[in-house]
Parts: structure tokens; sequence; C-alpha cells
């Protein structure tokens, strides 16, 4: 039930038109999904080996919040068995008063398994393993 790897960044952007231009310029940054103006998600693959993303995410009137840094995206962390983190999270009583649990595991439509937590200064961390 290791963490081990970063899978992806999610950053909360303004303008999905200025943010595509620029991150689609950077040498190694391929877009994968999205892309068009108006398409609120982005995503960037990045590198051959070790493959990540980079998602883009149009900021909406949900995603401000007072404290910007909150929002600035999510962090998405790749583990072995995301049920059995969720339940250790869950039952480790000096975890769970840490954190807030924003979503159950979830079998999502581009292939992983997730959950969402956000950390004690309220970061937006997100649990996932590929779904074969």
């Amino acid at each position: 039930m290791k963490v081990y790897k970063i899978s992806a960044i999610t950053l909360s952007i303004e303008n999905m038109e200025k943010s595509c231009k620029f991150y689609s310029r950077v040498p190694g940054f391929k877009i994968v999904y999205g892309g068009s103006i108006d398409d609120t998600f982005t995503t960037f693959k990045i590198g051959e080996d070790i493959t990540m993303y980079l998602n883009l995410e149009l900021r909406t009137n949900t995603l401000t919040h007072v404290d910007n840094r909150r929002n600035f995206g999510r962090i998405i962390f790749y583990t072995e068995d995301v049920d059995g983190l969720y339940s250790y999270f869950k039952n480790d009583v000096s975890i769970s008063k840490l954190v807030s649990f924003e979503k159950e595991p979830t079998d999502a439509l581009w292939g992983e398994r997730f959950f969402h937590i956000r950390d004690p200064d309220g970061y937006q961390l997100s649990f996932a393993m590929p779904i074969s």
C-alpha cells in the first residue's frame, strides 16, 4: 500500500488558451487531453521513461478560496492500493484528526481509482492507482 511516485500536479489557472500556449511550447510537454479554448481541463504528458503529468484546471468560482495557496490545484500520488491506503488514513486516529476527507475511493473514467483529502494546511492531495 506504499506511495511510490507523484503521478501529476494539477494547477488552477485563469486562462486555458494562454496556459496551453505556454506549456505546449515547453520542450518535452505533449498535450494528451483537452487543449482547446473551450476545455476546462487539459493534461500534458511529461517524459518518456518515467511518465508524469501536468494538469491545468480552469479556475471557477467554486475553486476560488480566500487563501489561494490552498487552491493552487492538487498533487496526485500513485499508490499500490488505493482502498488500503484510504482505510489506513481513516482508521489511524492520529492521521484522521489531521486531514479532511473529500472523496472516498472512486473509479474514474480516465482509468484510475482515486480519493482526495486535504492536508492540515488545506492543500488537496489525491491518491490514485491505474485500473487495469
